[in-house]
């Protein structure tokens, strides 16, 4: 029985804070955090108005990508910190509320991208009831010189400033994250900002996420009209899927499942069986040969085949268009008209920010370009013909709502994977990534490995390949390293202790080599220095194949071990280094423990992840199982700098 809207009660002063965005991918994340504390609020361009603003109880400012002192930087109105409201700045914010008041922002020789210590001052309010240090998330180039008149410096990483305040007029600055998991006592600090410096009672609760969901379906859907649905047979679109056939009927919900060709092993077969099973209808298209073979126009070129390109945009572009040329033509073939039919998709919304989509915010900086917010699907949403019932949702939520719809845990606790599918885990190049300076780089990681002691027992090098990953709240395409064992075994006799000193430098080295995005450790034979040589690779059904075995090993070690809940996502990737074995890849594999999905860390074997599973894994793919597997890589890399998937 569907429960009523919940009511919230109205108060003479609304308790509701502002969140300024001045381009941070965290925004959003800074909004659930503040909803989880039962506060309201609301996701602001920077630019707001001071009268805008006049209604909220108090301001925060979210990080960005931008310097304050440079071109670029967002706008601000100077009005706002007239208001008299309290505010909180967090990494671009504080150095906004530094910069605004007088004191100096400086771009300084170290930055930090990762987890790091810091030492706080207990007395200062956002930190009451906390440890004087605390482990937090810093993703910053630029750094505070010298505090204003009135400001107080309570927080510091070694010797740079990362916390500002000035208590008499509510006037807060932290250059680290709070609002991520990563930051162990952020949520102490946002509630001590919350309820200790702005008085707020928490009295904002939002109940029957499910009923406020099937609402929005009506009123945008109307009476009549049909709705197409995508569904990959991941968590997302399973959930929209059960959602529109709950808010609609069976009659007016057309679930389509496309097989692009990059499917896990065997997967189309258990998506038709788990969707089947809660009653919803699918049509099965097998469009492997037209996803091959398709091509789009980026920019104003044609682009493709598919299983030719290397771009990592361009095959996101040409996979978005396809499935929407595909959808058009399922919809011919069924004979529905398209002014007919909606589209709609779970899109959540990290995806949303991801994307910098303007349903977010204007400023959000470009990580990545999702398959389902393409050109086309924003000029179709322009249209209103899209439709995304989950895009206030994060992950837990939409688990959460899941399981309120009825469906099987397996199907909600099923890992997520990209609507792209393997097609972006698998990276393709034509030649070795080989920009001027690698040996400079090359140089700094072996000074490094020489500082934290472990010359004795491991190497670096630097591989001809790049990945994406997230530095400074913007995107980067970087080096990827290797570090492997000199010991004979290749790293299949390593500790727990060891992998948890891997574990530690690999947060250390893109904090110092700022070319560096992901870390990886290289099972087999020491290398050494700058490698070279990888294997051509493209999107080919027989590259495919190698991956969709690998991702099957690494799976079925999971489920063995019981971690399918344990590690929120673990994407296996195959990418074009051969180590010598012509034609041969390498696999590695990305273990990512996280909550929010926005940030995290990997999983470290002998901790989180038990070593007899990690070493099935890794014997089994170097076997002859799997043709043409050259090494095995465990990735170490935390988000960020590291994003989940490699591109």
């Amino acid at each position: 029985m569907s429960q009523k809207p919940t009511k919230i009660a109205k108060t003479d002063t609304v308790e509701k804070v502002a969140i300024l965005d001045a381009g941070a991918q965290y925004g959003k994340v800074i909004d659930r955090r503040v909803r989880e504390l039962n506060v309201d609020c609301e996701l602001l361009p920077l630019d707001a108005k001071p009268e805008e603003l006049t209604k909220f109880r108090a301001l925060i400012i979210s990080g960005g990508p931008q310097s304050v002192y440079g071109k670029g930087a967002p706008k601000y109105d100077p009005g706002i910190f007239a208001l008299g409201k309290p505010v909180l700045g967090v990494c671009y914010g504080m150095q906004l509320l530094n910069y605004h008041f007088g004191g100096t922002v400086e771009k300084k020789p170290k930055r930090e991208d990762g987890q790091f210590p810091v030492k706080l001052d207990v007395a200062c309010p956002l930190f009451q009831g906390i440890s004087d240090e605390s482990e937090v998330l810093l993703t910053h180039g630029d750094s505070v010189t010298a505090v204003p008149e009135g400001f107080a410096e309570v927080a510091h990483s070694g010797d740079l400033v990362v916390g500002i305040a000035d208590a008499s007029r509510g006037l807060y600055g932290v250059q680290f994250h709070p609002e991520v998991d990563l930051s162990t006592d952020g949520r102490a600090m946002l509630k001590n900002f919350l309820f200790g410096v702005c008085k707020l009672s928490g009295s904002f609760t939002v109940i029957n996420r499910e009923h406020i969901a099937i609402k929005e379906i009506h009123d945008t859907v109307g009476p009549t009209k049909k709705v197409l649905v995508l569904v990959s047979g991941g968590v997302d679109s399973s959930v929209c899927a059960a959602l529109l056939h709950k808010a609609l009927g069976p009659e007016r919900v057309i679930a389509l499942h496309v097989d692009h060709g990059f499917m896990r092993l065997d997967e189309s077969k258990k998506v038709m069986r788990a969707l089947e099973a809660i009653g919803v209808k699918v049509h099965h298209l097998d469009a492997t040969v037209d996803f091959a073979q398709a091509y789009t126009e980026v920019n104003g070129k044609k682009e493709g085949p598919l299983d030719e390109m290397v771009s990592p945009e361009i095959k996101r572009k040409i996979i978005g268009d396809t499935f929407m040329r595909v959808t058009q033509k399922m919809c011919d073939s069924l004979g529905i008209h398209a002014d007919d039919v909606f589209l709609a998709q779970g899109t959540l919304r990290p995806d949303l920010i991801e994307s910098a989509s303007k349903m977010v915010s204007g400023n959000a900086e470009c990580i990545k370009t999702h398959h389902n917010d393409t050109q086309l699907v924003r000029d179709l949403r322009d249209l209103g013909r899209i439709i995304e019932p989950l895009k206030d949702y994060h992950k837990d939520e939409v688990r959460a709502l899941g399981t309120e719809l009825g469906l099987s845990e397996e199907l909600v606790w099923r890992q997520p994977f990209p609507g792209p599918g393997l097609a972006i885990r698998l990276l393709c190049t034509s030649e070795p990534y080989a920009p001027a300076g690698r040996e400079v780089v090359q140089a700094e990681l072996d000074a490094l490995c020489e500082v934290a002691g472990l010359a004795k027992d491991f190497s670096c090098c630097l591989l001809p390949v790049r990945t994406v990953g997230v530095q400074g709240d913007g995107r980067s395409y970087a080096h990827l390293v290797g570090i492997s064992a000199k010991a004979h075994d290749g790293g299949l006799a390593l500790t727990a202790a060891d992998w948890k000193r891997l574990a530690d430098f690999a947060k250390v080295i893109p904090g110092r080599a700022h070319s560096v995005n992901r870390v990886v450790f290289l099972f087999g034979k020491e290398v050494q220095g700058l490698v070279n040589d990888v294997t051509p690779t493209t999107l080919k059904q027989e590259a495919v194949k190698k991956l969709q075995h690998a991702d099957d090993i690494v799976t079925q070690s999971l489920r063995k071990h019981d971690l399918m809940r344990k590690l929120a996502q673990v994407p296996v990737v195959l990418f074009p280094c051969p180590f010598g074995i012509p034609g041969a890849h390498s696999i590695g594999i990305r273990t990512f423990i996280t909550n929010d999905f926005m940030t995290g860390t990997p999983a470290t074997p002998g901790t989180h992840l038990p070593l007899e599973a990690l070493l099935e894994m890794v014997k089994r793919l170097q076997s002859s199982e799997v043709k043409g597997i050259a090494r095995v890589a465990y990735d170490l890399t935390p988000k960020p700098p590291g994003t989940t998937e490699w591109e």
